[in-house]
């Protein structure tokens, strides 16, 4: 008698269920890339700067992202935010414990690659020949024209390759997000999975679909960091 362990029909048949859920997944992506390039910003400045009460706090919380597994930064944040957050917010009405779990999966990932961007970032000012500054400046340019119109642009295409592994980085990421209680395409596996007792066509298919975009995630910034060279050169 023969098990039936794996079927490329079922395959077939559960990804329409799994791209459902798709939209949440680049959402969680997108969104705590966005707001972690944000947060990146702020610190990469204190970093340049050396602002003297944050610089050594912000060199700890990078060794921290850095070293700490994803998946263990997601349930600390997820179950020390509302703790965190709740004697501000019950007194309003709010109860954090019971907000949406996406809004802590977004905000893990945007903290967590804030500090690999903010690497990303101040290395890359860093990495523009300092004779670019002294010569913006000689010909009468404020810090803020000299920052938009020769350090920045150059920074920008330093990062750029970068920028495109951090967008990848979390993308896969998102495949923890069910473990807190997020209906994503891995949710939406599990759930089939649950239901069927076939799981391993469901994996197959997130596996499938994720390479899919990482691939014209990759693809689409190595266009861009060419087209953007030529621009510049």
């Amino acid at each position: 008698m023969s098990i039936d362990y794996f079927s490329v029909g079922r395959v077939v048949e559960y990804l329409p269920a799994m791209l459902r859920k798709l939209p949440v997944t680049l959402a969680v992506a997108f969104s705590s890339t966005a707001l972690g390039l944000v947060l990146a910003t702020l610190i990469a400045a204190a970093l340049l700067f050396r602002v003297p009460a944050l610089y050594q706090v912000i060199k700890v919380f990078i060794s921290f992202s850095r070293a700490i597994p994803i998946n263990i930064q997601l349930f600390v944040y997820y179950y020390g935010l509302p703790a965190l957050l709740a004697p501000y917010l019950l007194p309003l009405g709010l109860n954090p414990s019971r907000a949406n779990p996406i809004y802590f999966v977004v905000a893990t990932y945007a903290i967590s690659s804030s500090a690999f961007m903010a690497v990303m970032l101040s290395a890359s000012i860093s990495g523009v020949d300092p004779g670019q500054s002294e010569a913006a400046l000689s010909i009468g340019m404020t810090g803020g024209q000299m920052f938009r119109r020769v350090i920045g642009p150059q920074a920008f295409q330093i990062a750029l390759p970068e920028m495109g592994n951090v967008i990848v980085t979390n993308l896969k990421n998102t495949s923890l997000a069910f473990t807190v209680g997020v209906i994503d395409m891995v949710g939406a596996t599990r759930a089939i999975a649950t239901r069927t007792h076939h799981a391993l066509e469901g994996y197959v298919g997130n596996a499938l679909v994720y390479f899919v975009i990482c691939l014209l995630l990759e693809k689409a910034f190595g266009l861009l960091e060419r087209r953007y060279r030529l621009r510049k050169g």
